[in-house]
């Protein structure tokens, strides 16, 4: 395995890079502020774009080091999403993401997590990524499934919802580097 950081990463449509201080007004009013958006992730939606500023020095600062892994969704030039790599550990790694509510539903997600994944087993040589989601979120499931993550469990009521206080079930999907290379 050989780390390479948050290099910048292209597809047909997306350009992923890393954050810069002055994607704050973006990020902020793209998605960081949106309850809709924040409704399963595990933070609020943002006061105001200074949280959010002060959210992205730290990223910003974080992103020269080679373990990070942690990407802005761009699509012509337009800052939308986020999609990172957390709780990376002995080649293995869990994902998360979110993205500008206008462009759900446009492949843009899968499209920007196929590539991740590209990067991860093809370039670094992760052995396992892994992600979760909100059970009520089935949405980001598809996403995961269309990249190959296969279903491993649901852990019952293991997650409250910032957003409402419920306890929520959590699907844990993941797909290995054998399975990675198998799809292709």
């Amino acid at each position: 395995m050989k780390h390479l950081g948050s290099k910048v990463l292209t597809t047909e449509r997306l350009v992923l890079r890393p954050f810069r201080r002055d994607d704050a007004e973006a990020m902020f009013e793209n998605w960081a502020s949106d309850p809709e958006v924040t409704k399963f992730l595990s933070w609020t939606p943002h006061r105001s774009v200074e949280d959010t500023r002060a959210l992205l020095t730290l990223w910003e600062e974080e992103n020269q080091k080679e373990d990070c892994y942690h990407w802005a969704i761009t699509l012509g030039g337009e800052l939308i999403g986020d999609i990172s790599l957390v709780d990376v550990c002995d080649e293995r790694a869990i994902t998360g993401y979110c993205l500008c509510r206008r462009f759900w539903g446009k492949g843009i997600m899968t499209e920007a997590y196929r590539e991740v994944l590209r990067f991860c087993f093809e370039e670094v040589g992760f052995h396992r990524i892994e992600a979760c989601h909100a059970a009520e979120n089935p949405a980001s499931g598809k996403v995961m499934e269309k990249c190959g993550l296969r279903y491993e469990g649901t852990k019952r009521k293991s997650f409250r919802l910032l957003s409402t206080g419920e306890w929520t079930d959590i699907v844990v999907r993941a797909i290995l580097e054998e399975d990675y290379f198998a799809r292709k």
